[in-house]
């Protein structure tokens, strides 16, 4: 059963640095954790448009350009039998760390690949950078300016 759908969206700057978000102590699900910035998709609201609202709400940015990376499920983590739907975005930007409005958690910050593995990752975070930084997906947007 879906107990809750969910947008999030893996932000690249030009130098393949990735936005994450450092989740506060209240946070519902990985509190103090770090995740991409996303959230809940509203009643009537398309995973697209809840993922450009919530970085909005949680950074300050607007998205121009997203792209679907992958859609899939994960066990919830207050339910026993219940099931997350994540949407999954990726976008280029060109937005520098003095422009992230900080909306919601602990910090919103940018990280080289390296260090968004070796931080202590939310439980969607730790089923989706492994895969997303290995992808081509995330290789042509870190090297969209190399080219």
């Amino acid at each position: 059963m879906i107990e809750r759908r969910v947008a999030v969206v893996f932000l690249v700057d030009p130098q393949g640095r990735v936005l994450m978000q450092h989740r506060d102590s209240h946070a519902k699900v990985s509190p103090n954790q770090w995740a991409m910035p996303g959230g809940k998709i509203e009643e009537g609201e398309t995973p697209e448009e809840a993922a450009r609202r919530e970085v909005w709400e949680e950074t300050g940015l607007t998205v121009t350009v997203l792209e679907h990376y992958v859609t899939s499920t994960r066990p919830s983590v207050t339910t026993a039998d219940g099931l997350v739907e994540m949407h999954v975005y990726s976008a280029p930007t060109d937005a520098t760390q003095d422009e992230i409005v900080l909306g919601e958690g602990q910090a919103m910050v940018f990280l080289t690949p390296e260090e968004a593995l070796a931080r202590d990752l939310g439980v969607t975070a730790a089923l989706l950078v492994p895969s997303f930084l290995a992808s081509s997906q995330y290789r042509a947007l870190a090297e969209r300016d190399r080219r």
